[in-house]
């Protein structure tokens, strides 16, 4: 190799912290989260069954995907290691919404995030448009797991007379 040579390297990997981390199966609980499908879930229901003389015990899992609502099932070895995602909760201030269902939210550090769509449960959806038509201040909860974000919640803080 002489010194002429210029390599240049693309990097397509994403430096942030993995989307997911191991845990083995016998040690998930009800509420806890876990990746089934390709998609972040919620719990609702574990059972265990011990099979024969030389079998593994099996974990039952019942659980909803924390995004669309839908329930997933899986059967793993207790023994062996399943995904659980990084489930995040960040609260913001909102501050518009705008015609295409976007909504504008402050940050903590005082930046805009305007990368997000109104959520598609219909009560949430009112409460929001309500608050944000009588001008309520406004703290939206935001749950981000494996790459996607949608609104779960939302308080009131103090009212503008």
């Amino acid at each position: 190799m002489s010194d002429s040579e210029e390599h240049h390297f693309e990097s397509k990997a994403d430096a942030g912290a993995s989307k997911t981390y191991p845990q083995q199966a016998g040690t998930i609980r009800k509420n806890g989260y876990i990746v089934i499908k390709g998609r972040p879930c919620k719990v609702v229901e574990v059972s265990t069954s011990k099979t024969g003389k030389h079998g593994h015990a099996k974990c039952h899992f019942v659980a909803i995907d924390i995004f669309n609502g839908k329930k997933l099932e899986d059967i793993v070895p207790s023994s062996h290691n399943c995904d659980v995602p990084h489930v995040n909760r960040t609260e913001y201030q909102l501050i518009d919404i705008s015609e295409d269902g976007y909504v504008s939210l402050l940050t903590e550090s005082g930046n805009t995030k305007d990368d997000l769509k109104l959520p598609t449960d219909e009560n949430l959806l009112a409460q929001i448009k309500s608050g944000y038509d009588d001008g309520k201040d406004i703290i939206l909860t935001v749950m981000s797991a494996m790459g996607e974000e949608q609104i779960c919640a939302l308080k009131e803080i103090g009212g503008k007379n």
